[in-house]
């Protein structure tokens, strides 16, 4: 199959599996506050997860090397250990460490911040502890962010910045897509799913992440998948994922 059906399918699977979390909580009787319920089962990237696990043993990685359940625990510096989503640990050296993240549902506003914030501090935190030798003498790994929104209006529509002191960066200001001064005096932002874009991006600018991917879907029987960034598109991404499997197998070889 190639790559655009296999995503399609990964993408089906993720609203399934939160269908299907939902529909046990409604026949345990105990319903989780708002989309909680849909999330408890704790499964629901996982058909995400397998896909990129499969990819990385298409360019040549062994199966037994590519973790995306169990042991997943690395050494951070602030902290002792962090679980990642998906991790590969060969001949001693951490090749890869990636997180699946996603947000669906009306409260989509609560949970940017948080998403950023711990986006961040996930990769300064692996990043540190790289430098004081945790992961040996090593290459340095390969990480990755993949984050998947649900594509529904009220992700695509402006919000309105709070600047009671200073003004936002400009990019969040929507100023860089506004021309003429009228409309730069009744701006209202730009909108979430722009605010994740421009997270997935800066992650990636700033070297905090080898690599980000960006996507939206339709919460639907058949999901309809959108990529609003080129450079942030799937394909791309998994070009450098097989890119880093090359170089890093190229250099056990010698």
């Amino acid at each position: 199959m190639n790559i655009d059906k296999r995503l399609q399918a990964a993408v089906q699977s993720y609203w399934n599996a939160r269908r299907q979390n939902k529909e046990k909580q409604v026949k345990s009787g105990k319903i989780d506050a708002g989309t909680r319920g849909e999330v408890t089962g704790g499964t629901q990237m996982g058909a995400l997860e397998v896909l990129v696990s499969d990819i990385l043993c298409e360019a040549g990685l062994k199966k037994v090397d590519v973790r995306t359940r169990t042991a997943l625990e690395l050494p951070g510096y602030f902290r002792a250990t962090k679980k990642w989503d998906l991790i590969v640990v060969s001949d001693g050296a951490l090749v890869l460490a990636m997180e699946f993240k996603s947000q669906a549902g009306k409260s989509i506003g609560n949970n940017v911040n948080n998403r950023s914030e711990e986006a961040v501090g996930s990769a300064k935190d692996i990043w540190t502890a790289f430098r004081e030798g945790r992961f040996g003498q090593a290459p340095p790994p390969f990480l990755g962010y993949l984050f998947l929104l649900e594509d529904r209006d009220n992700v695509k529509t402006p919000v309105v910045n709070k600047e009671p002191y200073f003004q936002v960066d400009p990019e969040f200001r929507g100023e860089t897509h506004l021309k003429d001064t009228a409309a730069l005096r009744r701006y209202k932002g730009v909108s979430y799913s722009k605010r994740y874009e421009l997270l997935c991006r800066r992650l990636v600018l700033e070297r905090l992440y080898t690599s980000a991917c960006f996507m939206m879907a339709t919460n639907s029987r058949k999901t309809t998948i959108t990529q609003p960034a080129e450079d942030l598109n799937f394909q791309r991404f998994v070009a450098a994922l097989r890119g880093h499997v090359v170089t890093f197998l190229g250099s056990r070889s010698k």
